[in-house]
């Protein structure tokens, strides 16, 4: 007797073999028994709880997001939206230096105000949806080990949270560490990979920054600190080294080969796998390559260095919700004030508001205020500034852009974006790359990914809510670089499903998931890939105390499960919550 049975589905098994038509039994979260069969051979013998029906569908593994900060969303939501919304069924979380624990008792406002400039999360939605219980690292992940939520969730320590915690202001203000304060922040992070951390996570980028300007602790370390902290991990278990490095955001072009020179030694000398942040930069479209190089050569002498990939142009999104090009417009403001978001829709739409918007100046912008000047910038990007449709294309051709469309129009361009953006009710959104799309295209994306050690991340799920929503990769992977790219070649499903289970698991030790097989933990997509869509990308404002995050849903799954469980069926929650903590090996 099974718990489940999932029957006449074509099996993709996220070892990249061919796919082949299978039969699947679980039982207690564990796949028991996989039996391959013809089209025409009978089901596999045995009662079951319940059967899917998989026929003329692709039945993959779970997908595993290592590059996710829902360390404050876990504290408080069980179905960690939008990423279980994508056949993602383990997150892992406290990449980027940034995290929740430890913390000093009355430094939590801190950490809040650290994630929300960093991430771009509402600093309310934590400081409302967040319940403290902790100081130590261990003691949050046995209060994150508590809930229950739709998928697993794993974590890693961070060193901005470390370094504030064993050196006070001295550390959160990002003075140099002396070898006492290294060997403090050191029994720290040996201390939380004993406890089950998956790793440790630390940002050299200056484009990660607090609410009050100050980059995240950690970002200037001294080799000295960050071999110490890489020696502490590799003494509490198998854990990864994870790391948004110098250069990253294409501020400095020099830093990444240096970078991936102390990254080198350092791997060899802990025998443990570095992850870091690679994207194509406008300032040496090239460089990436030399970093995949540079890598391979490490991996070749014995240190495993995994350049960390996006699957798409990486920027923001662009819309009346949003960031946009009219924030600083008087006519604007006053609209935003007094309308309802019932309303505000309506009154954009008028022609006299749009005229009167469109002939205004900016207001002067306050530059102690975050993303203050980002009208300004959206006004001077309009070449390079994407109307995308629906569904969405993310690689769209010179013509999509705002600048080339209001000439065919004979138009201003901010007149013709202003259109755009009223579209669909004035939620429309459009794409703004700032990194991956140098040439117009995702062939280098496509390169990077071919790489033998590059791993698929970056997706920020739970991150970046006024800007992003590329938690939705898993979905984009499969219908674009799958099915549905026109301007270059694909890639093989089997190909791209492997390198989202079980290479992206397997990276972090998680070797009971990532692939079909008898034995391995039930987390299981059955897909529809041919009704398989990516819907637009549109603002929600449901985090706590109305806090806004951009959302993009996909329909097509027709099932997840999370260890043997049916978490959505037809893209729906079923209410099921299998999802537990994930603990590293101790």
């Amino acid at each position: 007797m099974f718990d489940l049975k999932i029957i006449g589905g074509m099996v993709v098994d996220g070892t990249g073999a061919q796919r082949y038509r299978a039969d699947i039994g679980i039982t207690d979260g564990t796949i028991v028994d996989v039996v391959r069969r013809a089209a025409d051979d009978p089901a596999m013998p045995g009662e079951a709880a319940e059967t899917i029906d998989a026929t003329g569908q692709v039945v993959a593994p779970g997908f595993v997001d290592i590059h996710t900060h829902y360390d404050g969303q876990a504290s408080w939501d069980s179905l960690l939206e939008p990423s279980s919304g994508h056949g993602v069924t383990t997150v892992v979380t406290g990449n980027c230096g940034v995290g929740f624990a430890p913390v000093r008792p009355g430094k939590e406002d801190w950490l809040i105000r650290l994630m929300e400039g960093v991430e771009d999360i509402p600093g309310t939605a934590l400081t409302e949806g967040i319940t403290w219980g902790w100081e130590s690292y261990p003691e949050y992940l046995d209060a994150i080990g508590k809930h229950k939520f739709a998928i697993d969730v794993g974590s890693q320590v961070a060193h901005g949270a470390v370094r504030a915690y064993a050196m006070g202001e001295r550390g959160a203000r990002n003075e140099p560490a002396t070898p006492d304060d290294i060997a403090a922040m050191g029994r720290l992070v040996t201390e939380a990979i004993e406890a089950g951390a998956l790793g440790f996570s630390t940002s050299r980028t200056l484009a990660h920054r607090a609410m009050d300007g100050e980059p995240v602790p950690g970002t200037f370390a001294a080799e000295e600190e960050l071999f110490g902290l890489g020696h502490a991990m590799a003494a509490g278990g198998q854990a990864v080294f994870e790391l948004a490095p110098q250069g990253a955001a294409g501020e400095d072009i020099v830093g990444p080969k240096k970078e991936l020179d102390w990254m080198r030694r350092l791997g060899s000398e802990i025998d443990r796998p570095l992850s870091f942040a690679l994207i194509q930069v406008d300032a040496d479209p090239n460089l990436w390559r030399e970093q995949l190089d540079l890598s391979a050569a490490a991996h070749a002498a014995g240190s495993r260095l995994h350049p960390q990939i996006a699957a798409r142009p990486f920027g923001m999104m662009i819309g009346f919700q949003g960031h946009h090009a009219f924030g600083h417009r008087p006519s604007y403001r006053r609209l935003k004030s007094e309308c309802s978001r019932g309303e505000f829709a309506q009154r954009l739409a008028d022609p006299a508001v749009k005229a009167a918007i469109l002939s205004e100046d900016d207001l002067p912008i306050d530059p102690t205020v975050l993303f203050d000047g980002m009208s300004t910038f959206v006004q001077h990007s309009l070449e390079r500034l994407y109307a995308l449709g629906d569904p969405p294309d993310y690689e769209p051709t010179p013509d999509r852009a705002v600048a080339a469309m209001a000439k065919e129009r004979g138009e201003d361009p901010l007149a013709t974006l202003y259109d755009l953006m009223l579209e669909a009710n004035a939620s429309a959104m459009l794409m703004l790359p700032l990194f991956n799309y140098a040439h117009g295209n995702h062939d280098a994306i496509r390169e990077m990914m071919l790489h033998p050690a590059g791993v698929l991340g970056l997706s920020d799920g739970g991150a970046h809510c006024g800007m992003i929503c590329d938690a939705s990769y898993p979905t984009f992977l499969l219908t674009h670089w799958t099915r549905d790219r026109r301007r270059g070649e694909k890639l093989s499903l089997e190909y791209v499903i492997r390198k989202q289970s079980r290479d992206t698991a397997y990276l972090f030790g998680l070797t009971d998931r990532g692939t079909i097989e008898p034995g391995k933990k039930a987390d299981i997509n059955v897909i529809d890939m041919n009704a398989l869509t990516l819907h637009p990308a549109a603002m929600a404002y449901d985090l706590p105390a109305g806090g806004h995050r951009i959302l993009q849903a996909a329909s097509g799954y027709t099932a997840t499960i999370v260890s043997g469980s049916v978490t959505r069926r037809d893209d729906i929650d079923t209410g099921a919550r299998p999802g537990r903590l994930v603990r590293g090996a101790r």
